[in-house]
């Protein structure tokens, strides 16, 4: 298959996330590959945290799609109506919709980030494939600005004085490494607080790139040894530290 028609079947979210998309490494393979190898591409748990980031993306970049998200009336997760409603599925509750819309109206308040956001040559929810190491890696761009040559992620947080630490953490620094790669402009994250709905513009130094590339190195390692080396047995491996 060319690369034409990979990103068109990749812009499908059942293909992106889908068997057809775990043929491809991904960033957020990325925390199992460092931490435990044997976690690599084990489904992740729903979560109320990762849902309420989906609708805030979505509130933004594909209002359209809104309609996807069950929300119940509830003021938490463990009232016999949510119950009843939401049948055991994971739903959001009326109150974290009210949320989030809060937050993009503040962000969209603000002249910067809205220019950022909307500009009308903007790209949205862009996949891409990049050959890193010797492996095949997608990504799902949130936003490719092309007048300013940016790739524009958008992120929630708790505490927007920790971003910096947070994007540590959560390995955003390897996300901007290879979706610079994957799609050849600078990446600059749009941070809004969930708390005090203040507003921050974050760009990333070379540092920042190197540590994501780091990253990628160790996590390729990782892969490498466990996933593509004939005969490893990964109850023989263990970790050697000096305390």
């Amino acid at each position: 298959m060319d690369k034409n028609k990979i990103l068109k079947k990749l812009q499908e979210d059942e293909h992106y996330y889908g068997e057809f998309g775990r043929q491809y490494l991904s960033n957020s393979d990325i925390m199992a590959l460092l931490n435990n190898p044997l976690d690599f591409k084990k489904p992740s748990q729903a979560s109320s945290a990762f849902l309420i980031g989906g609708y805030f993306h979505t509130c933004i970049l594909e209002p359209d799609k809104l309609k996807k998200y069950k929300v119940v009336q509830s003021s938490n997760r463990n009232t016999k109506v949510y119950k009843e409603i939401s049948e055991g599925e994971l739903c959001l509750l009326q109150h974290e919709v009210d949320m989030v819309e809060m937050l993009r109206d503040k962000m969209f308040d603000n002249q910067i980030c809205k220019d950022f956001i909307q500009n009308p040559n903007n790209d949205y929810e862009v996949p891409g494939i990049v050959e890193l190491q010797g492996n095949m890696w997608k990504g799902k761009a949130d936003i490719i600005n092309h007048d300013e040559k940016l790739i524009i992620d958008l992120k929630t947080t708790n505490d927007i004085s920790k971003f910096k630490w947070s994007a540590s953490k959560y390995n955003y620094d390897s996300q901007a490494y290879i979706y610079r790669k994957m799609f050849g402009y600078d990446f600059l994250f749009i941070v809004v607080d969930k708390n005090t709905q203040q507003i921050g513009i974050f760009d990333c130094s070379d540092r920042f790139y190197e540590s994501g590339a780091d990253k990628v190195a160790r996590a390729t390692e990782a892969y490498e040894l466990f996933y593509k080396t004939e005969g490893f047995d990964p109850s023989q491996y263990f970790l050697t530290k000096t305390l």
